[in-house]
């Protein structure tokens, strides 16, 4: 029998839940499709959010030939073998060009991806792709120039509990039972956002019930996942669950638990690159400016593990997990970032003032632009107190000194330049 995942998979747009964003009325691919016209795109996005579905969907309604490539198992040779078949197809030649989709396309070399570059150029074949991770790294230039980027996002709870209830009276193994949802926060938790892995859970507890009526509670759901800690994973590995741990071991400051779980990455076969992408974030957000250097180390790690490749960047992955693990942590930039978006979004395109604008041209000079800055590298100390924030923002604080030494010291720097401020 297919797993309940397979078995609900949505045939139409109005059976699909989430991403009301991009298949909602009027929403951007919802109107290509019921136009029948199509450009080649990717779709970025967690994993059980329905990149497989959508594809599939798109090409049902517009009965176009469906070819699907996995970038695990497919080369260079079977992509080329695709595009040749949809050259002969009849499809095209009346000028309905087949979909190529290809799943986990991140993972296609760059012969594997230049590849498809003429096809997709020419309209051979309309090319759809599925990935979890950032197209911007692990997608050629030329390839991302010729696609449209559309991120999908992970499920809401309401959106979970909406395919809940759907499983329980759509599927015809399970509306023989009689499921009730008497609590769902373990349900939705575990979830984590991902369709697939909530009806796998769902299937779980119901497998493991004799009785006709199966009652979910936290304490079941939780239960069950205990004693089948892989049954609701599909790769074996809690691939979010994990990479989470180990970014939270960073940030608590505790080496050994982060080492376990880049550990327990590693022995899984996750991506030595997501692994590094994390740990430059977590520099950048955990660490910041307590310890500016742990941002070089990490980006370091990242340019070296392209280099060295595998197994041997496993130890510089290691080096740098301990590295970011033992620093002192702030996240005051990234918390100064945020708030300054904010008031960019409540503020609006304040004016810059007169003094800090550009004055390239005599017109500009006459409309005082650049009058009356001072050169701060005129002045003793390479510094002199003027404004640089728009009037209406002239005394706000953004950045917040945070109380580790290393930030104390600019601190204390910017106190004795700025008196009143920091």
């Amino acid at each position: 029998m297919q797993p309940l995942a397979e078995r609900l998979r949505p045939q139409s747009l109005d059976d699909y839940i989430g991403q009301k964003h991009l298949v909602g009325p009027k929403a951007i691919l919802r109107q290509m499709i019921e136009s029948g016209h199509i450009a080649s795109f990717i779709l970025w996005g967690p994993p059980g959010v329905g990149k497989t579905t959508l594809a599939k969907i798109i090409a049902n309604k517009l009965e176009r030939p469906f070819y699907t490539l996995s970038a695990v198992t497919s080369g260079v040779k079977d992509v080329r073998e695709v595009i040749e078949k949809a050259k002969q197809s009849r499809f095209f030649a009346q000028g309905g060009n087949p979909i190529l989709f290809i799943d986990e396309i991140h993972r296609f070399s760059k012969s594997q991806q230049d590849s498809l570059l003429g096809a997709v150029e020419n309209g051979t074949v309309t090319l759809i792709g599925a990935t979890t991770e950032n197209p911007s790294f692990e997608v050629i230039t030329p390839l991302l120039s010729r696609c449209q980027v559309y991120v999908l996002k992970s499920l809401e709870s309401e959106d979970l509990m909406e395919l809940a209830q759907r499983a329980i009276t759509a599927d015809s193994e399970l509306k023989n039972r009689e499921i009730i949802f008497e609590e769902t926060d373990s349900l939705i938790r575990y979830a984590g956002g991902d369709a697939r892995k909530l009806l796998n859970i769902i299937e779980l507890v119901v497998s493991s019930e004799n009785e006709k009526v199966v009652r979910f509670t936290n304490e079941i759901v939780t239960e069950r996942l205990q004693q089948n800690p892989m049954a609701y994973d599909k790769d074996g590995e809690m691939h979010y669950d994990i990479i989470s741990a180990f970014i939270k071991s960073i940030r608590g400051s505790d080496p050994d638990a982060a080492i376990y779980w880049l550990a327990r990455m590693v022995a899984g076969g996750e991506d030595p690159k997501f692994i590094a992408r994390r740990l430059v974030i977590s520099a950048a957000e955990d660490i910041g400016l307590a310890n500016p250097n742990a941002l070089l180390l990490a980006n370091a790690c990242f340019d070296a593990l392209t280099k060295i490749g595998w197994p041997e960047g496993r130890i510089i992955l290691a080096e740098t997990t301990v590295y970011l693990a033992a620093s002192p942590k702030s996240n005051s930039a990234y918390l100064a970032i945020d708030e300054a978006l904010a008031l960019v979004e409540k503020t609006g395109n304040l004016p810059v003032p007169l003094h800090l604008r550009n004055s390239p041209t005599k017109l500009m000079k006459d409309l005082n632009y650049g009058k009356n800055y001072k050169y701060s590298h005129d002045f003793p100390n390479n510094f002199v107190a003027q404004q640089f924030l728009p009037d209406e923002l002239s005394k706000q604080s953004i950045w917040k000194v945070q109380s580790n030494a290393a930030e104390k010291k600019l601190g204390e720097w910017l106190r004795g330049l700025w008196k009143d401020r920091f």
